[in-house]
């Protein structure tokens, strides 16, 4: 690498270091002159002996200072200060900054960038940024007076849970506002804001009718497309997403090279055809580029496409060569300029890692591979036959692409597996098949595009034709995803555990699960509406890619409700279900599925044991057979599990009755570690059934609303006088005990507070 030729490189990587460091070790407000007297001393070897290595020394401590002041004392960290740690009603007065988005019950979320803040009876300027929820209709740039909630945005409470607290943050928004009531949101005024950026979202929205427009009956085919031409990924639903993210064609919704390049190429024949010189060509071409990056929400990967782009144009205008390499680390550079904790998204590490593989890897793959499939060079070309040559060409052209794909795949390979826990050996087929599809389907909604102004049935041709390549990359995707090996999840490195069970926080409901050596089961799966976000992205992280068993309690769709979902998804080897009768609509609806796809369902008794895996086994201890009771929680499911070193009741929903019924059947319920939910009525755990357990740890769900689903603080004294250790899941989030072989513990996900058997 020659680098005077190529000086951002450097300039770039020490940027990332000192951001690094600063974000390490942060320096006091109060500490912050002397840091800027530092810095101008260093400043002066700089200037009085011009070197590379003082030029290094000065961009790096230059990137320290700055990420210091952008993430100390910021205005978000001020107002966050200013409204404490609970919650508080407040007037605000502020304009809509980010795309709003609609949910299914019709609340938008957005970010508010606030003028001023009213609460205790003082207004306050503040320039500081909320994240609302206003069950309104806001658009980008509106000024609005929201009445509400202002609260602190909550942690993740369960492993594999997206960090929305730490992702906001990074942004500089500390506090969420909730605005109960359309009523309690004024419109000030409309189109406000950056002029800018209220017209490259007023383009978007018209883009997107334009290359929908006639494909209203395809809702799947309209979020794809408006997905892989304007990077609205958040229109695409996950059954769709997740094929893309499993085959390491993801990167597609991603705004990047491929669409910033066609788009150039299209804006350089519309150049030539004006016969604009060089020199105006790519002064037409750079802002629009930039303009295009906008349109499809400033996102990291557009805008490093975008300045890339400029920069390489740029070339011809000052006619100088551009490197590629450096084109992209200086396009790092501006960024980091613009936003030091950029460094940290995980777009931005993507983006600059695979295109830097690509650079850096691709040509040597290429030539690597080329000679395999080659004539021998030293044949006359004369002497090849035309069928040789062309399965020459053929092959030179999958080398080519092969090369890229591969470099792509081993660039991401590290921050996929940090970041998702997933391998992906099916994208460097997948890739080589559905890129060359979706450039044709970019370039096709361009044209929609053009034409649409002028010829609104030739878009609408187009718009059809995309229509056949969309749907067959879609079925493309999903056909990968489904073949053998196309992709697994990978746990993060652990000591091997005799059992280590993870009692999920899913509110009133239930999620467990249980890895044995050789095995992995559910207690329950959790609600439909949550699974996505909290069972499976959990599982995804544990590495689980088969579930060896479920066993569900009882008809409660917060418990269940994940079951048909999850059966689609992992496959269970083994169902266990509470056979006793009941009127829950989606137990209903299960048991026919059960029956109709002619799953392996296990129907046990009271009594009866059931191995999970060497050395750990379980036993159902209610309901006998035959057994009414006035609700599904008093019929559900009573489990004990046996390990060498402890036993574990699972006791679900169960109520008082369930725990006289227990005590009265002579069932040894002595068990260690005590798990369980709350009855409907809000009566559990009683006095005499602690007595007859006599638990070490008690695992118990709360929340607030409904009033009979929290912990009752009574109740929590009363366990905590008997010597019990209680772990309520509204304070400590999920809990993750292991067994070994001398003892257990249990850990608290939100507090880290840990507790072990050799506890006294």
């Amino acid at each position: 690498m020659n680098t005077p030729r190529q000086p951002f490189v450097g300039l770039a990587l020490v940027a990332v270091l000192g951001i690094t460091v600063a974000d390490f070790f942060p320096i006091a407000v109060s500490h912050w002159w002397t840091v800027a007297i530092v810095f101008a001393l260093l400043a002066i070897p700089l200037f009085v002996w011009p070197t590379l290595g003082s030029t290094y020394l000065f961009i790096g401590a230059g990137f320290f200072v700055l990420h210091n002041f952008r993430t100390g004392d910021t205005t978000g960290l001020q107002l966050a200060i200013d409204l404490s740690e609970r919650p508080r009603v407040v007037n605000a007065v502020g304009f809509v900054t980010s795309e709003p988005k609609i949910a299914p019950n019709e609340f938008a979320t957005f970010l508010f960038k606030l003028e001023s803040i009213e609460f205790e009876g003082k207004t306050r300027p503040s320039h500081a940024a909320l994240l609302a929820r206003w069950r309104g209709s806001p658009e980008f740039g509106d000024e609005l007076k929201l009445f509400g909630i202002a609260e602190p945005i909550a942690p993740r409470r369960n492993p594999g849970e997206f960090d929305m607290r730490s992702y906001l943050a990074r942004q500089d928004v500390r506090r969420s506002l909730f605005v109960r009531y359309p009523e309690d949101g004024v419109l000030l005024k409309r189109g406000a804001g950056n002029p800018i950026l209220r017209a490259a979202q007023k383009s978007r929205a018209w883009m997107q009718t334009a290359i929908c427009r006639g494909l209203d009956d395809s809702p799947d085919v309209q979020n794809f497309l408006s997905g892989i031409v304007l990077g609205l990924r958040h229109q695409t639903t996950e059954d769709i997403e997740e094929p893309f993210q499993q085959t390491g064609t993801l990167h597609l919704f991603a705004v990047a090279g491929l669409h910033v390049g066609i788009v150039a190429r299209l804006l350089w024949i519309l150049a030539m055809m004006a016969r604009l010189s060089r020199k105006w060509a790519t002064a037409f071409i750079i802002p629009l580029l930039l303009f295009y990056a906008a349109v499809t929400g400033l996102h990291v990967s557009s805008i490093r496409a975008a300045v890339m782009s400029s920069i390489l144009l740029g070339g011809f205008f000052f006619e100088r060569k551009v490197f590629s390499l450096n084109s992209l680390a200086a396009a790092a550079f501006f960024l980091l300029s613009w936003n030091t904790n950029e460094a940290f998204s995980t777009g931005f590490q993507l983006s600059f890692a695979v295109v830097g593989a690509i650079i850096l890897l691709a040509d040597p793959l290429s030539g690597w591979l080329r000679p395999i499939g080659a004539p021998d060079p030293f044949l006359p070309r004369r002497l090849v036959s035309g069928l040789r040559r062309t399965i020459g060409v053929g092959y030179e052209s999958i080398c080519r692409g092969g090369s890229v794909s591969l470099a792509a795949w081993l660039g991401s390979l590290p921050l996929i597996l940090w970041y998702f826990h997933l391998v992906t050996p099916s994208s460097l087929l997948a890739n080589l098949v559905v890129v060359p599809i979706a450039f044709f389907i970019l370039a096709v909604a361009l044209l929609s595009l053009v034409a649409a102004p002028m010829a609104s049935g030739l878009s609408l041709i187009f718009n059809n034709a995309n229509w056949s390549l969309a749907s067959a990359v879609i079925a493309l995707v999903h056909w990968f995803a489904q073949l053998p090996g196309s992709h697994y999840y990978v746990a993060e490195p652990h000591w091997p555990k005799r059992l280590r069970i993870t009692v999920l926080d899913a509110g009133a409901g239930a999620a467990i699960h249980l890895h044995a050596r050789r095995a992995d089961w559910l207690f329950d799966c959790g609600s439909g509406r949550d699974y996505e976000i909290r069972l499976r992205s959990y599982l995804h992280l544990a590495g689980i890619n088969r579930i060896d068993g479920l066993l569900l309690t009882h008809g409660d769709s917060l418990h269940i409700g994940a079951t048909e979902s999850l059966v689609r998804d992992l496959a269970p080897t083994v169902m266990i279900d509470n056979p006793a009768a009941d009127r829950s609509t989606i137990h209903r609806r299960l048991r026919e599925m059960f029956r109709s796809q002619g799953l392996n369902l296990v129907s046990l008794k009271t009594g009866q044991e059931f191995p999970l895996s060497p050395g750990v086994t379980g036993k159902i201890l209610f309901p006998p057979a035959n057994f009414t009771g006035s609700t599904a929680d008093d019929q559900a499911f009573v489990v004990q599990l046996s390990v060498k070193t402890a036993k574990i009741l699972f006791m679900s929903d169960s109520g008082y009755a369930t725990e006289r019924l227990l005590i009265g059947s002579g069932a040894d319920v002595r068990s260690d570690v005590l798990i369980k939910g709350q009855h409907h009525s809000g009566n559990s755990g009683s006095d005499i059934f602690l007595d007859a357990v006599r638990p070490r740890l008690i695992v118990a769900t709360s929340r607030d609303f409904p009033q009979q689903e929290r912990i009752s603080d009574e109740w929590a004294e009363r366990v905590r006088a008997r010597g019990i250790k209680l772990f309520r899941q509204d304070e400590a989030g999920a809990v993750e005990l292991e067994f070994a072989e001398r003892g257990w513990e249990a850990r608290a996900y939100l507090t880290g507070e840990i507790f072990r058997s050799a506890n006294r």
